[in-house]
């Protein structure tokens, strides 16, 4: 998708054919709708969540496969073994679905929002830190030269020769 955006960008784009820029939209507007999600991806996502485990399959076991935690509703029609966190549920009622993902999504908002406390509550108690050490290291150096005597200094005679 990347390429073909740059591709679309590009100045030289305008000058192949209207077939061909038609061909590579559509390739484009193809792939948007099919990938167009997962198509920022850097790493890979810390869960995935399914609602219909017949139909997806593949990407459950592509989750097993890569040792991602998999969440899923699961029918009596599905083999719950496949799942690590089953959720017994009806997957072809959309109330059923609607309620759980509702659900969901305030437990992950929930959780969102503590990281991001914590986060700042982590930040603010690191500064502390390095405000007390500061403070530390320059009562320290206070200490040193009070508790150091001084010494004159000695004089040196140039050897003559």
């Amino acid at each position: 998708m990347n390429s073909l955006d740059q591709m679309m960008h590009d100045k030289d784009f305008n000058n192949i054919s209207k077939r061909e820029r038609l061909q590579v939209q559509r390739e484009r507007a193809k792939l948007d709708k099919n990938l167009g999600s997962i198509a920022d991806l850097t790493r890979l996502p810390s869960a995935l969540f399914v609602i219909d485990i017949n139909k997806e399959h593949i990407a459950v076991a592509e989750a097993r496969r890569l040792n991602i935690p998999t969440f899923a509703l699961v029918d009596t029609n599905c083999n719950p073994d496949l799942i690590d966190f089953p959720i017994p549920a009806n997957d072809d009622a959309s109330k059923s679905i609607a309620a759980i993902l509702k659900y969901m999504v305030e437990a992950i908002q929930e959780g969102l929002n503590e990281r991001m406390l914590d986060k700042e509550n982590n930040v603010e108690e690191e500064k502390e830190e390095v405000e007390v050490e500061n403070t530390d290291d320059e009562s320290k150096n206070e200490n040193r030269e009070e508790a150091r005597p001084r010494r004159p200094r000695r004089k040196t005679t140039a050897n003559k020769e």
